[in-house]
């Protein structure tokens, strides 16, 4: 089918209006079942075809490397409980808020997107998807700091809502003030700071709002409460993980014995094969019989693989994590960090590591208790797409 916005009845000329394959409306509708409720489904679906009509347009007309935000593996645990997709901009990030109605008078903007540090966003865009007439429909925008001046918030769906006669219809007014105007107070003042979860606390809310008949998981707890368990990419992706009701999904020892999980693998984690030369393979014959976990991830344009493997056995609980260029031969910039934390995002003793001078790996090894436990891999610089994991030893 071929998009005709002659045959829409065009209130703004202005607005932004971008066709809607008909195939890619029924590939889009397949992947987006995996929600615990059929509202949910539907959301994850208006978010999918609007993201889907927007971003190639973007990156051709305007920012080339716009990318989605935090990354695409990520985006259903944000979908299980909130509305809106981001896209960064380099130094900006935007949020496609999509909505059916044909009521255009008001946006409204759920608070996650403008409160939590990590997730607020310069500007927000209005998106009406016409599924009748497969399209959708850019008709307006505002930026985080007329949002918080000038519009209001409804605590009954915790929404920040602006009129739509305050909205700036023509988006390509947006494009042109980012160049004109780089300096444009795009963003309020700093967002007030979320509070640190314990991590018994962090356990009840997911065993709580993880039960899928808590319908809306995101107004059952205080909003700094619930913030503060979504901006942690690990605990996210747990909840959305335990509300489709899959438990264990980033167990190392379950990876290494039965293969990676399909969650994980969405994320870049493979095996492979032990080699007889990998330095820890001499340690042991037990562990060189194991596979490698691996994750590639990749910092400035150049690819690196994170490696995980017991030092010597399983029961030993002693692991070693590592860091190595891709790139057979090539080393790890001086400067660089490896940096271990618990769960709850906290340091202790020998967590971190860092590249005095190019090297050709960086590694650190923690010896753990009996009880099962939590890790959290960071690298610096930080990689493209970077998103916390949790990964259970």
């Amino acid at each position: 089918m071929m998009f005709n916005p002659g045959t829409v009845n065009l209130i703004n000329s202005t607005h932004l209006w971008l066709e809607i394959p008909e195939a890619e409306q029924t590939k889009l509708w397949q992947q987006s079942q995996a929600f615990s409720t059929s509202n949910r489904r539907w959301i994850a679906y208006l978010n999918r075809l609007s993201l889907n009509a927007f971003l190639p347009w973007l990156r051709s007309e305007h920012t080339p490397n716009a990318a989605v935000f935090p990354n695409i593996a990520a985006l259903p645990s944000v979908w299980e409980v909130v509305d809106g997709v981001a896209i960064s901009l380099e130094e900006k990030r935007l949020v496609l808020i999509p909505s059916e109605a044909a009521d255009l008078s008001e946006l409204r903007v759920p608070q996650e997107w403008v409160d939590i540090p990590t997730w607020t966003a310069d500007y927000y865009l209005a998106v009406q998807v016409n599924l009748e007439e497969s399209c959708i429909r850019i008709w307006g925008y505002t930026t985080h700091t007329l949002l918080k001046s000038m519009g209001s918030y409804d605590a009954s769906d915790r929404a920040y809502c602006l009129d739509g006669e305050d909205l700036i219809s023509n988006l390509n007014i947006l494009w042109m003030a980012s160049q004109l105007c780089p300096e444009e107070a795009t963003h309020a003042e700093e967002t007030v700071p979320l509070p640190e979860l314990a991590l018994a606390q962090a356990h009840n809310l997911l065993q709580r709002l993880g039960n899928p008949e808590v319908i809306l998981p995101r107004l059952a707890v205080p909003f700094s409460i619930w913030g503060a368990l979504l901006e942690h990419g690990g605990w996210r992706q747990r909840l959305y993980e335990q509300r489709q009701g899959q438990q264990q999904q980033w167990s190392i020892n379950q990876w290494l014995q039965t293969g990676v999980s399909d969650f994980a693998q969405k994320f870049g984690w493979a095996s492979i094969e032990s080699q007889s030369n990998f330095a820890l393979a001499r340690s042991s014959q037990q562990a060189s019989t194991l596979p490698i976990l691996v994750r590639k991830v990749s910092i400035a344009g150049q690819q690196y693989k994170l490696r995980v493997q017991p030092k010597t056995n399983i029961e030993d609980r002693v692991w070693r994590i590592e860091l190595h260029n891709a790139s057979k031969g090539e080393m790890i910039p001086s400067g660089f960090k490896l940096r271990l934390l618990t769960e709850d995002l906290q340091p202790f003793d020998g967590n971190q590591v860092q590249a005095k001078t190019a090297v050709d790996r960086l590694y650190i090894e923690v010896a753990l208790g009996d009880l099962q436990e939590g890790l959290v891999w960071e690298i610096e610089p930080t990689p493209e797409n970077f998103e916390r994991e949790i990964l259970l030893f």
